[in-house]
């Protein structure tokens, strides 16, 4: 899934690529990906782009007055052509294509998304706080106003839940998804299953404060400057533990673990996170103390 990282390089790629370019037809090729009808993707067509930001993980690309906003959810991307096909995609193809977005110079932009779950959604609005994800956001954990303070308010209003629930929550803290909420408990080393509160008891704010920093900062760092098509390959090769369970922790050696759920996991490192004790299984058992 792209997370912050991914999507703020996404959009520094296309805000270059886009730059002094009018949209020439926008195709909708997957229609269960749209979530508006007002105003209807053809007020696209003729406008002239003027930005690519990133709202949390929310792609946004701004073109005379209206956004097209993209969640790409687990499975989507967006790819780059130099040249588009000549003829429109047919709907609801196998291709995995949701959309297709044509350039004044025919060059142009696929979002796609893999797999047979479809969680890709894609809006057209006049001011990006039309989108309820959007709204709903919190608080950007790389802008200057995410301070200590900030995160301390946040761990006092979680309480008792996990903290790699509250990293992930897009309400509570925009951008952190399932991959960089481990690397970031990782560098902090602490407990995916760690109550929120009880990092405050223990002084560990400041440490877990400069993991999502850092982590993030470096991140999107590392994808600066990369094309669409090589921050998927920067990202897998600079992972600490995500993804990685069965391999060596590469700060302690250690077997990387994995907890599953019905429809993710987690990976951690004991020897790094959880005082060298393994954490169960959820679906067969109860957590490890």
């Amino acid at each position: 899934m792209p997370e912050l990282p991914e999507v703020e390089a996404l959009a520094l790629d296309l805000r270059g690529r886009l730059d002094g370019h009018a949209i020439a037809m926008v195709h909708l090729a997957a229609f269960s990906a749209l979530k508006t009808y007002d105003p209807p993707v053809s007020a696209l067509h003729g406008t002239l782009v003027d930005d690519v930001t990133r709202h949390g993980k929310f792609l946004d690309i701004e073109a005379s007055g209206l956004h097209v906003v993209f969640h790409l959810a687990r499975a989507g991307w967006v790819r780059w052509k130099d040249e588009v096909p000549s003829l429109p995609p047919r709907p609801n193809s196998k291709s995995g294509l949701a959309v297709r977005i044509v350039l004044d110079d025919d060059s142009g932009l696929d979002v796609t998304e893999a797999g047979t779950k479809k969680s890709l959604a894609m809006y057209v609005v006049r001011d990006p706080l039309d989108v309820p994800g959007i709204a709903s956001l919190g608080p950007d954990p790389l802008t200057d106003d995410f301070t200590p303070e900030v995160l301390r308010a946040i761990l006092e209003r979680e309480g008792r839940k996990q903290i790699k629930g509250v990293l992930r929550h897009q309400g509570t803290i925009a951008g952190i998804g399932n991959a960089y909420s481990d690397e970031i408990l990782h560098a902090a080393r602490m407990s995916p299953y760690r109550p929120a509160s009880a990092v405050l008891e223990s002084g560990e704010l400041e440490m877990l404060y400069t993991a999502v920093r850092t982590t993030l900062g470096a991140a999107v760092e590392r994808s600066r400057g990369l094309a669409a098509s090589e921050l998927k390959g920067e990202k897998k090769s600079n992972l600490a533990v995500h993804g990685r369970a069965g391999q060596a922790c590469p700060v302690c050696d250690d077997t990387v673990r994995e907890v599953s759920f019905a429809d993710s996991s987690l990976q951690y490192c004991p020897t790094c996170q959880t005082g060298g004790k393994p954490l169960a299984d959820r679906r067969t058992s109860k957590f490890l103390k």
